[in-house]
């Protein structure tokens, strides 16, 4: 690859390295649905048809193939924009998934806004007073959060805006013919769950990196210089330490717009983590494997993303590659 610029050979590397991740990652969640014991026909079948009636239906579905064929018969659909359809209700994966993947990503995307800004201004805010009164609150605040699991988060949301205040709904279930986004209020509760950890644990980290950042040489440079501290926080001490959490960052983005077990699960909410743990009980492969797709895509995309803005940001980094 001489002659190309570096950077060029960088994002050629990123892309290939995706491609490899997101085979790896179809073909390994295909094989521990195949390993797993039972299989669709018996799953929709069970205790209301016998073993001819389940090897028929099992034949219908193509479950009698051998494993590998399988997976090649789905990769290869796949590559051509095809997902397969469903086992359980013959519904086309890619309409299933585009359903629910809104629902989610409007959860993740509303949680990410919120996360973005106060993750970074909480934890800039007490870092430049680290060791204040208001340093002390807000580390408190996060240290407790990060000890607290998510669904005991919740249970406490419902417990104090549903059940004492009766402000919000207790469970996030759209009205017949209604969708979430159609009703907001649905939003609130699965929203403050989804940010009770991944915020506390990125103002930490942000937190850390000013400290760290403000005691280098170049802001102690910049100050005695005469440098406006507006300045010298925007150039150098923001910069600083909002580089080692742009992959943490990134994660937990991921992680909410890829749909949330916990806080779904919760509240019923209607989106692609319910619909993966109904898929994965009923043994419909076709539905796994188009949601570990989706979510495995989004993953790379953004890890992608957040080395390309590290490098950005760091110049020492962009010039080791």
């Amino acid at each position: 690859m001489r002659g190309v610029p570096r950077l060029l050979r960088r994002a050629l590397r990123a892309s290939a390295g995706a491609v490899g991740t997101l085979l790896a990652a179809s073909a390994l969640v295909f094989a521990t649905t195949a390993l797993a014991p039972g299989d669709a026909a018996t799953a929709r079948l069970a205790g209301r048809a016998g073993p001819e009636q389940i090897a028929v239906l099992r034949h219908q579905l193509g479950l009698d193939d051998p494993p590998w064929t399988r997976y090649l018969h789905w990769l290869w659909h796949a590559l051509h924009g095809d997902l397969g359809t469903s086992y359980a209700n013959g519904t086309p994966v890619s309409q299933l998934v585009a359903e629910r993947a809104g629902n989610s990503l409007l959860l993740g995307a509303v949680t990410a806004l919120l996360l973005v800004p106060l993750g970074v201004g909480l934890g800039l805010w007490a870092g430049l007073r680290a060791g204040r009164a208001a340093d002390r609150v807000v580390s408190l605040g996060t240290l407790t959060l990060v000890s607290l699991p998510e669904f005991v988060v919740g249970t406490l949301l419902v417990l104090l805006f549903a059940v004492g205040l009766g402000w919000l709904p207790a469970v996030s279930v759209p009205a017949a013919g209604q969708s979430p986004f159609t009703q907001p209020e649905l939003l609130v509760l699965p929203v403050l769950t989804l940010l009770s950890v991944s915020l506390a644990q990125n103002v930490r980290l942000v937190r850390s990196g000013v400290i760290e950042a403000a005691g280098s040489d170049a802001v102690l440079a910049a100050r005695l210089g005469g440098v406006p501290e507006h300045r010298v926080v925007l150039r150098w001490i923001l910069p600083a330490a909002v580089v080692p959490a742009v992959p943490v960052l990134a994660r937990y983005l991921a992680y909410l717009l890829g749909g949330t077990l916990v806080a779904e699960s919760l509240f019923g909410y209607p989106g692609l983590a319910t619909a993966l743990v109904n898929a994965t009980a009923s043994r419909d492969t076709p539905v796994v494997l188009g949601i570990a797709l989706l979510v495995a895509g989004l993953t790379v995309t953004l890890n992608l993303a957040a080395d390309a803005l590290a490098a950005l940001l760091n110049p020492a980094a962009r010039r080791a590659h």
